[in-house]
């Protein structure tokens, strides 16, 4: 249920913000989207995922996105000296976003946002699905190589909730200016 409210509250923010995207000529809100690859460092297991977000920025220094990861690498684990594997089987997020301009193609940029991250652990014999939201912040840079395209990364760190551990997760990837 917490996943259907997070993926909702990040369409509605979105689409909310639509009709200012398509009059972003004669504003200062602009939409963008990436893809790439995150790689999380869990308390015990990596983990990847191709990522995809969304975003709409307003005027230099303040935006909104949303971020779903799809589980793309599994890591081996050892549970009590019996092998196993470890899975992300998607992560999605809702982010408020400050932009620091430090050129006319370059923004640093820091982000805070709450999200659901969902998976699995697989040993012989048995299979525990894993469940948790998180809150999480980090840091990053992107350079645009013209107008509109160029890359990105950053840093973000998931606390999750419930003492659900940790997750250090470093993304690299293609962004676009809409």
């Amino acid at each position: 249920m917490k996943t259907l409210i997070i993926a909702a509250a990040s369409a509605a923010t979105v689409v909310a913000f639509a009709p200012a995207i398509a009059s972003a000529q004669d504003s200062n809100v602009s939409a963008y989207g990436s893809v790439g690859y995150s790689h999380h460092d869990l308390e015990g297991a990596d983990v990847g995922a191709i990522q995809g977000r969304l975003g709409a920025r307003f005027g230099k220094f303040l935006g909104v996105e949303g971020e779903l990861g799809l589980g793309a690498k599994q890591d081996d684990v050892s549970v009590g000296g019996i092998d196993g594997k470890v899975k992300m089987n998607y992560s999605a997020a809702a982010y408020a976003v400050g932009f620091l301009p430090v050129g006319e193609k370059a923004d640093l940029y820091v982000r805070g946002g709450y999200g659901t991250t969902k998976g699995s652990v697989t040993v012989p014999g048995a299979f525990v699905r894993l469940s948790n939201e998180s809150w999480n912040y980090g840091a990053g840079g992107q350079y645009f190589f013209d107008g509109s395209n160029g890359v990105r990364a950053d840093y973000t760190r998931h606390e999750f909730t419930d003492d659900g551990g940790k997750a250090d997760v470093w993304s690299v990837g293609y962004v676009h200016k809409f």
